[in-house]
């Protein structure tokens, strides 16, 4: 590990990568500290898909256009108004960029289609996050940028709102590291379940952590805790509903259940308590891990019938089974006569209309509460299926405050001379609640790229 550098990079995952690359595209030394082992490199981008991108005409992958403007609308829908506008608008403006740059960096796209209705908003990544990762890695060697595995951040020298060093810490000792600047790209603090704990109490007993262990937040709180500006509720997270029978960490996109709108959700009374299909479910199903944590021992139950089987992606668990509805409560621990009720009364409010999947249809409920305002059938097609669900805990939108040009805010006011943010550090900006899907690969890599170039020209400043 190198004594002093131009600028240290802290994380490994997208956000990091396309800082690094950026900067050293400027003659920079670039250092990239992972604390993860190379193999689990990354962060959360491992089991990342697709970004979001704003576009003005079909692609050779992406089925139309799709504009700003509607890019914010559908933002502004999800969070319910509540964000930095002038954050949130250029990242939106930027992201058209990121359909030339990303390719020219290595990484691939590829066409998809189907009922998740994305082919026209959002980029998939030909392999994946992980192959995506892989680009960018490669790309950043050729470049000359340094990457240090198992290598974490435990300290920082912060005077009068500079950076000064890093104390880092490997498995064979420790070090002192100076640089120039410091973009921190390390994520939230999702992994850190004795944080989660301060304000989720003991609930977070029953939390699945969807990404890496590696997220604990260590440099978000030292630099709060050394004049930082916070930005976000530390509550907030990107937070969907996991198979309950999911690892307790890295369990990844594979764990996720997409059935939701197409049938019931129940919590352990066997009783409903929010709408299935409200919205497109890119828009909406970043709620239901926040709905299941409220719910009784952090539990619920997605309920379906054979008609609806084959109408979503299976989780990498088979769902439960049986004949009846009474059979399937059985197999739940649910209270039989309960979840009959319950499966009989939606039955009854449920208003025929026109199913697709892949638009906002008729299909609906009358006079029940909750409603379901989309994709309701009847559930009265032998056998009953069901899945156990558990909130799973993505990312959390607590971070740091920065502006336009991802310089991180100080808590006595103005902007850090030397230190930069991009990522999921800074998601909470942007992102206050609710979630759009890819927005947060999006975010990465927009303030990503700015840290890198910032950071660049602060180095080339200093220099001169």
């Amino acid at each position: 590990m190198p004594a002093s550098v131009d600028i240290l990079v802290v994380g490994g995952g997208n956000a990091a990568l396309c800082a690094a690359i950026e900067a050293a595209g400027q003659g920079c030394r670039v250092c990239v500290v992972e604390a993860a082992p190379q193999f689990y490199r990354g962060g959360n981008t491992r089991h990342t898909r697709n970004c979001r991108v704003s576009h003005d005409a079909p692609t050779e992958t992406l089925s139309g256009p799709y504009s700003e403007d509607e890019f914010y609308a559908d933002l502004m829908r999800v969070t319910g108004g509540e964000t930095n506008e002038v954050l949130a608008r250029s990242a939106i403006a930027r992201s058209a960029e990121l359909l030339d740059w990303l390719p020219a960096h290595g990484v691939r796209f590829q066409t998809m289609g189907g009922a998740l209705s994305l082919d026209r908003t959002n980029a998939f990544f030909l392999g994946g996050g992980r192959a995506m990762l892989n680009a960018l890695y490669a790309f950043a060697s050729r470049q000359g940028v340094q990457v240090l595995y198992e290598h974490e951040v435990v300290d920082l020298e912060v005077r009068d709102g500079r950076f000064i060093s890093a104390h880092v810490r490997w498995p064979e000792g420790e070090r002192q590291i100076t640089a120039s600047v410091l973009v921190a790209a390390s994520g939230g603090f999702e992994s850190n379940l004795e944080w989660l704990s301060e304000y989720w109490g003991d609930a977070v007993d029953n939390f699945v952590i969807r990404g890496t262990p590696h997220n604990r937040g260590t440099v978000l709180r030292l630099l709060t805790e050394r004049g930082a500006s916070a930005v976000g509720d530390p509550r907030q997270c990107h937070a969907i509903a996991v198979d309950a029978r999911a690892p307790r960490f890295d369990g990844g996109i594979v764990t996720r259940l997409d059935c939701i709108p197409f049938g019931v959700v129940v919590n352990r009374d066997a009783r409903r308590f929010y709408d299935e299909g409200e919205l497109f479910w890119p828009q909406r199903y970043a709620i239901w891990g926040r709905l299941v944590a409220g719910q009784p021992e952090q539990t619920a139950y997605a309920i379906f019938d054979a008609r609806s089987v084959l109408r979503f992606m299976p989780s990498l668990y088979p769902p439960m089974v049986a004949a009846t509805i009474g059979d399937l409560a059985g197999a739940l621990g649910l209270d039989p006569i309960q979840l009959e009720a319950t499966v009989r009364d939606f039955n009854a409010a449920v208003r025929d209309g026109t199913f697709d999947a892949r638009v906002l249809d008729d299909c609906r409920t009358e006079g029940l509460t909750p409603p379901k305002s989309h994709w309701a059938t009847r559930l009265d097609q032998p056998p009953f299926y069901a899945y156990p669900l558990r909130p799973g805990i993505t990312f959390t939108y607590y971070g740091l405050r920065v502006d336009d040009q991802a310089r991180v805010q100080m808590a006595g006011g103005g902007a850090s001379e030397n230190i930069f943010a991009a990522g999921e550090i800074m998601a909470g900006n942007i992102l206050t609640r609710g979630y759009l899907a890819g927005i947060g690969m999006t975010i990465g890599s927009v303030f990503g790229r700015l840290a890198g170039n910032e950071a660049g020209r602060n180095v080339r400043a200093t220099r001169h």
